[in-house]
């Protein structure tokens, strides 16, 4: 049935029926294929229910191999009441029809029944609550789309917003989605308040999880203006600044950033002060004052901690060629936590460091095929969060030790490279 003739019934009703009688099928049939009671299907097909749900109209449409699709289209099309158009769009919601869904949005936002402002105004209220990510993100760019079409810049920085805090999310679009929410720096007047300092704030950590340590930098400090209050993210924030400062080689700025969050209390500067002082020690080459420091902060540290100040130790006795101490730290590890919640992109690039500074030892301590398994389970992990400078480093130290030590990959770790390459570039085998 095409749609012309789908089309042609004023009601959905007369079609469904017409469509049964057709294929010579009773009521009660239609009823047991589709689990549907007669009487709900009795008053569907007499037009005393003038609009079913969808998810009572696609059995039927399936059973009698009606244009589902183009029906559901043309519903859409026709109504004209708000209220039943958010029906629709509750309905497309349970069912997650993304089509539809998109389709019902814009046709809420063309209704005559409610200004522009309003109506993006409540659609905006109603993504604010919804629990799928998908839908809010499709439903964010409708707004920000129809917003920027019609000159109301306060749902583009809406818009926009819930779009980044659902795309950080994603580990393999980190750089993407860090450029995508600079756009947003041109819309913070309309956004509110806190949504502003939120956003500033998660664009910090942001950059820092992407080694973008002047943004983080420069983030962090429109958030501080913003937000007067004291509160958790606010002093995350501080310590990657301080942290950003390190890797920039700006110690005196480190140092200045670190004492002062300390004087005003910050609890996460104050529990990590040891630690950055014993990295601004290690960028100055210092090592003298940052080992007795770094292995303090080891024997000190939380769950949370552990893994990024083992690497902190590891490194600087990379540096310093000690692999005896290497070695004893090795043995002593708890491995239990560093494989801990591995969910964040910190958590993997510090995971992928882990196993690269390991590999190094293994094969500089000649244990080769211990060395390249290592420096490949560092590979996949900072392949989560397409860490492509980590990987090339990863990749050189594997053939330069192939090259220089006239070493022959076996055929099992050969295997397991070709498949990580494989896996990063998207290669089906």
């Amino acid at each position: 049935m095409g749609r012309n003739e789908t089309l042609i019934y004023t009601s959905l009703g007369d079609l469904i029926k017409k469509k049964r009688e057709k294929i010579g099928m009773s009521l009660s049939e239609l009823s047991r294929l589709t689990r549907i009671s007669k009487g709900v299907l009795h008053y569907i097909e007499t037009g005393e229910t003038k609009r079913p749900e969808l998810k009572t109209l696609k059995p039927i449409a399936d059973v009698l191999s009606l244009p589902y699709k183009e029906i559901v289209e043309h519903y859409i099309e026709v109504e004209q009441r708000v209220e039943a158009l958010y029906k629709l769009l509750a309905e497309a919601n349970e069912i997650s029809n993304i089509p539809f869904i998109s389709k019902v949005a814009r046709k809420i936002l063309e209704s005559p029944s409610e200004d522009t402002y309003t109506s993006l105004q409540r659609l905006y209220d109603h993504i604010v609550i919804l629990t799928s990510d998908e839908i809010k993100l499709l439903l964010s760019k409708v707004i920000t789309k129809y917003a920027r079409q019609h000159g109301v810049p306060q749902f583009v920085a809406n818009g926009l917003f819930q779009q980044y805090m659902i795309e950080r999310e994603d580990l393999k679009r980190l750089e993407e989605s860090l450029r995508d929410g600079e756009e947003i720096l041109h819309y913070t007047d309309f956004l509110s308040r806190e949504d502003t300092i939120t956003y500033y704030y998660r664009m910090a950590l942001h950059a820092y999880n992407i080694k973008r340590y002047e943004k983080c930098i420069k983030f962090g400090q429109k958030g501080f203006i913003e937000d007067t209050s004291s509160n958790e993210l606010k002093e995350r924030v501080a310590l990657v600044m301080c942290h950003s400062y390190i890797h920039l080689n700006d110690h005196e700025s480190a140092e200045e950033c670190v004492n002062n969050f300390v004087k005003m209390g910050y609890q996460f500067v104050i529990d990590h002060s040891k630690p950055i002082r014993a990295n601004i020690y290690l960028k100055r080459e210092d090592y003298n004052s940052a080992l007795p420091l770094l292995r303090e902060c080891l024997d000190e540290a939380t769950v949370d901690t552990y893994l990024h100040r083992l690497n902190d130790l590891l490194e600087v006795l990379s540096l310093l060629n000690d692999t005896d101490s290497i070695y004893h730290i090795l043995t002593c590890i708890e491995e239990k936590k560093i494989f801990i919640d591995v969910n964040t992109p910190y958590k993997y690039r510090e995971l992928g460091r882990y196993h690269k500074l390991k590999g190094e030892y293994e094969i500089k301590t000649r244990k080769f095929d211990e060395g390249i398994t290592t420096l490949l389970a560092s590979i996949l992990n900072y392949e989560k969060i397409s860490a492509y400078e980590e990987i090339n480093q990863c990749v050189g130290i594997i053939l330069n030790c192939q090259s220089f030590n006239q070493k022959h990959i076996n055929t099992d770790i050969l295997g397991n490279l070709v498949y990580i390459y494989n896996k990063i570039n998207k290669v089906n085998v």
